[in-house]
């Protein structure tokens, strides 16, 4: 089988002058792939698109209710946040509700990701913090974790720490893999990442999505955490990302979670099924494009959610002049299976 086909097109004038190539899947909550293109088995790491899963073990143990955690704080913990102030604030009362503060997140510092709040920090001479680090809400829920169960804390990032192995059990579990099968690197946060099949990842988020057969308290956990993402899609993302768009346009309809170097995942609770993309070549700009064009050929979008996420659909390319100059397009056509 191809392992990537052609997904997007990236047009200067009349001609196309760069493609992304990548592999997509949708799987049912039984494990049948529904529809394809490129290779299902696809090997590529979750990347951030694991947060709504390293956030189970948060809410299915205990830990969220017995430290009072909500539904805005733990939508948080499944995010890539922008570093705007209240992304930093629900961190900061999410330490505060454990007995700890910004110094004990091992997250590693960054500028916001959002402009506006990246100017600020800038005009006031200030440095970031923990708390502007786009994984700062996953770190806090892992801390969650290990002062729940009395964990040491200085090393909790580590792949070695019982909440790192309980997060990598956690994901084999609802990928339907054996954890020694899953391969494990770094990420960018300096936490354990974990390398799947995209057709394993999206097993995984027709279960998290749809979680009838799952154990009691496992279901629980997963209406949790779809109910926080949709209710609180800025804590997911931020303030016009595609992340945080999409849930807002679509409501409770689906659940959907980006990853870094261009990986992509949607869960559709009504269906039982789970999606997982990747472009080949990790560059994000097609990322957008592709999954609208997917979610349309599925027949998940209404006419007016199309309307709405126009602009991310095709997207206008402008040169220093800002004039229009080309387009980054969808062309993946996906092959219906089941």
């Amino acid at each position: 089988m191809v392992k990537t086909v052609k997904m997007a097109e990236v047009t200067r004038g009349d001609l196309v002058e760069s493609i992304h190539r990548g592999a997509v899947v949708v799987v049912d909550n039984k494990g049948e792939t529904i529809a394809a293109a490129g290779d299902p088995g696809y090997l590529t790491y979750f990347r951030s698109a694991a947060k709504p899963l390293q956030a189970l073990p948060v809410v299915e143990s205990g830990a969220a209710v017995h430290f009072g955690l909500d539904l805005k704080e733990i939508a948080l913990l499944t995010g890539s946040h922008s570093g705007e102030a209240e992304h930093g604030a629900t961190t900061l009362t999410i330490l505060q509700k454990i007995g700890l503060g910004p110094e004990h997140l091992q997250c590693g510092t960054h500028f916001p990701l959002d402009q506006s709040s990246r100017e600020v920090l800038l005009a006031k001479g200030l440095e970031p913090t923990t708390l502007h680090c786009t994984c700062s809400g996953k770190h806090a829920g892992m801390l969650t974790l290990a002062r729940y169960r009395g964990l040491s804390l200085d090393d909790y990032y580590c792949l070695e720490h019982p909440v790192q192995q309980e997060m990598l059990q956690t994901v084999a579990e609802m990928a339907g893999i054996a954890r020694e099968q899953i391969a494990v690197g770094i990420d960018g946060c300096g936490v354990p990442v974990f390398a799947l099949p995209l057709e394993k990842m999206a097993y995984a988020y027709a279960r998290l999505a749809a979680p009838e057969e799952l154990g009691k308290k496992r279901k629980e956990a997963c209406l949790l955490i779809e109910e926080a993402m949709t209710t609180y899609p800025l804590m997911v993302g931020g303030t016009n990302r595609f992340d945080t768009v999409l849930l807002q346009v679509m409501g409770n309809k689906l659940i959907a979670k980006f990853g870094a170097e261009a990986v992509y995942c949607v869960g559709v609770p009504s269906k039982g099924w789970g999606m997982a993309l990747k472009i080949e070549d990790g560059n994000e700009r097609a990322l957008a494009s592709v999954v609208l064009s997917v979610l349309e050929q599925l027949g998940l979008l209404t006419e007016e959610e199309k309307e709405k996420m126009a602009s991310y659909k095709k997207q206008k390319l402008a040169n220093k002049r800002g004039e229009i100059i080309g387009e980054i397009r969808a062309v993946v056509s996906l092959r219906k299976i089941g």
